[in-house]
C-alpha cells in the first residue's frame, strides 16, 4: 500500500516527458460494446487457450520429470529455473513488441510455446530437460504481457481497465482448467503423454486464434472548418 501511493497518473506528475508520438484517434468504446465485439472474444479466447496450454506442463513439470527418472530435487530446480527464465521472457517480449508489434511477437511466442510443450514428450535426460524448461519459461513468460497491449491497441485507453479485466478473467479459467485436466488425465491414464499432447493441441489453437486479430480500427480526425 505505501508503494502504491508513489504511483502517479501522468509522466508530467514526476517531471518526465511522455515518449512516442501523438495518441491514436480511434473509436470510443463502452464496456458493453467491448464485450459485444468479436475482437474482445478473439483476444480473450486466445489468452484462455494460451494459459490452458502452459498451465498443465508448468504445474505437473516436476512429477513428469520424476516419471522419466529425473531426481525430485533436480526436477524441482528445473521448475525454478523455468520460472526465472519467464521473467526474462516478460521483459524481452515487451521490448520485442515495442519494435515489431504486439501481434507478431505474440504469434511467435505462442508458436514457440507449443513447440516446447510437445518436445517434453521426448526428453529423458537432465541436460535437455533443463534447456527445455528455460526456453519454455521464456516462451510462456514472453506472451503474458502482450494481451494487455493488443487489448489497448484495439479498444483504447479509456476502457482499458474493463476490457483487459474481462480478458484476464477468461484467461484465469484456462489456467485452472489446464492444470486440473492434466491431473485428471494422469490419474485415469497413468501417464502425462495425453496432457502434453493435449496441451500442444490447445497451444496450436491459441496460435490460430491469434491470427484472427484484426488491425485496430481508427476514425479520421476532425478537420476544422475554414
Amino acid at each position: 500500500m505505501p508503494a502504491a501511493l508513489l504511483i502517479r497518473e501522468q509522466p508530467g506528475d514526476v517531471g518526465a516527458a511522455a515518449l512516442g508520438g501523438a495518441a491514436r484517434a480511434g473509436r470510443e468504446y463502452s464496456t458493453g460494446q467491448v464485450v459485444a465485439t468479436p475482437q474482445f472474444w478473439a483476444i480473450a479466447l486466445t489468452h484462455f487457450a494460451c494459459c490452458a496450454a502452459h498451465s498443465g506442463p508448468i504445474f505437473h513439470m516436476v512429477t513428469h520429470a520424476t516419471d522419466q527418472g529425473i531426481g525430485a530435487m533436480t526436477a524441482a530446480s528445473a521448475l525454478g529455473v523455468s520460472g526465472l527464465s519467464s521473467i526474462a521472457g516478460r521483459l524481452g517480449g515487451g521490448l520485442l513488441a515495442d519494435r515489431v508489434g504486439a501481434k507478431a511477437t505474440l504469434l511467435a511466442g505462442l508458436a514457440l510455446q507449443a513447440v516446447m510443450i510437445v518436445l517434453y514428450l521426448g526428453v529423458r535426460e537432465v541436460g535437455p530437460f533443463y534447456a527445455l524448461a528455460i526456453v519454455f519459461g521464456v516462451a510462456y513468460g514472453g506472451v503474458m504481457p502482450l494481451y494487455a497491449l493488443v487489448t489497448r491497441e484495439y479498444f483504447g485507453e479509456k476502457v482499458m481497465g474493463a476490457a483487459y479485466g474481462g480478458v484476464f478473467l477468461v484467461s484465469t479459467l484456462g489456467m485452472g482448467l489446464g492444470s486440473f485436466a492434466g491431473g485428471v488425465l494422469y490419474d485415469h491414464l497413468g501417464s502425462y503423454t495425453w496432457l502434453y499432447a493435449g496441451s500442444f493441441a490447445v497451444g496450436t489453437l491459441a496460435v490460430a486464434l491469434a491470427f484472427t486479430f484484426r488491425a485496430p480500427r481508427t476514425i479520421p480526425l476532425a478537420v476544422p472548418a475554414r
